[in-house]
């Protein structure tokens, strides 16, 4: 008779926000984080440059079914530039290839950070974690190999000028998913002649998550020693920290279904609702306590077709 696998870590469901650290990857982070709560299952929703720091929403099991919407959410960041040098990557890690002399005055600087605004085409950076024929491209990127990359429609929605010091600027973005803020910079330079790269990078949002419910590694490995001090589980300290599941789609349209009717979705077959919207995915919540079940995407006969659906035993 054939063994059991013996399960790594606890089933855990939620999100946690983790406000990243510099010099680590987005990847050292999650691991971090998924032994602290000794998890299952858990992923990140979209990576963060070791020179990063900010907002990393990390799902723990059922979440994960849902971690794409995350991806594709908008973003926002605020980031430090320095003028008059261009380096090989974009940023401070890399090596400076060209300096240049500064004369830029504040209108020429904002009426080129005003070119950014509204829908653009961007060639990602060779130093991104795009991948090409199964690789990263910054693998390729460190061996010396220039791949070709396709440019992608990105979306600046703002990006303002927070602060001008002679060779340094500040700027807040909020853009669309897969928006290369180092590539902005060093496109920026170009423009004014001089050459820049990213010198601090911060993440303040995704999606419509509060900047104010993130927490640091520190915070918690504080809260793991203070449970073994007062012997008690960690989950009783660290997963009140954990939001609801479904906070990785609070920006799809609800769609609340009878509680019959729902009894057909959770078997994988597609529903008429007549009051879902034409066309796209929404998210799926029960009866008067709209209890959140999954998404569903609208098929071309107008229904509701289950895409992502809650395990029901792990419902809550």
């Amino acid at each position: 008779m054939a063994r059991r696998a013996r399960r790594r870590g606890r089933p855990v469901d939620g999100i946690i926000l983790l406000d990243k650290p510099t010099g680590i990857t987005s990847n050292d982070a999650l691991q971090q984080v998924k032994r602290i709560y000794f998890a299952e299952k858990a992923g990140h929703t979209g990576a963060l440059d070791p020179l990063a720091t900010g907002m990393l929403p990390i799902c723990f099991g059922e979440a994960t079914k849902f971690s794409q919407f995350l991806l594709d959410s908008d973003k926002r960041y605020r980031v430090v530039a320095k003028l008059g040098e261009r380096t090989n990557t974009s940023d401070s890690d890399g090596e400076v290839v060209e300096t240049r002399p500064v004369a830029v005055d504040r209108g020429q600087l904002e009426r080129c950070i005003a070119q950014f605004r509204g829908d653009t085409m961007q060639v990602p950076s060779m130093f991104s974690a795009l991948k090409y024929q199964g690789r990263p491209l910054y693998e390729y990127a460190r061996e010396g190999i220039e791949v070709p990359r396709e440019a992608r429609k990105i979306t600046v929605y703002e990006i303002e000028l927070l602060q001008f010091n002679g060779d340094e600027i500040e700027m807040e973005v909020h853009c669309s998913k897969g928006t290369y803020i180092r590539t902005i910079v060093d496109d920026l330079g170009e423009m004014l002649g001089c050459g820049a790269h990213v010198t601090a990078l911060r993440r303040i949002g995704v999606s419509g998550y509060p900047i104010e419910k993130m927490v640091t590694l520190g915070q918690l490995e504080k809260l793991l020693d203070q449970a073994r001090e007062q012997d008690i589980q960690p989950r009783e300290l660290l997963d009140p920290l954990l939001l609801a599941q479904d906070t990785a789609v609070q920006d799809l349209e609800e769609v609340n279904l009878l509680p019959v009717v729902s009894s057909y979705v959770m078997q994988g077959q597609a529903v008429q609702v007549p009051t879902a919207p034409d066309s796209g995915f929404v998210r799926m919540t029960v009866g008067e306590e709209r209890t959140f079940i999954g998404v569903a995407e609208i098929d071309a006969d107008g229904m509701v077709a289950p895409r992502r659906l809650v395990s029901g035993q792990r419902n809550n």
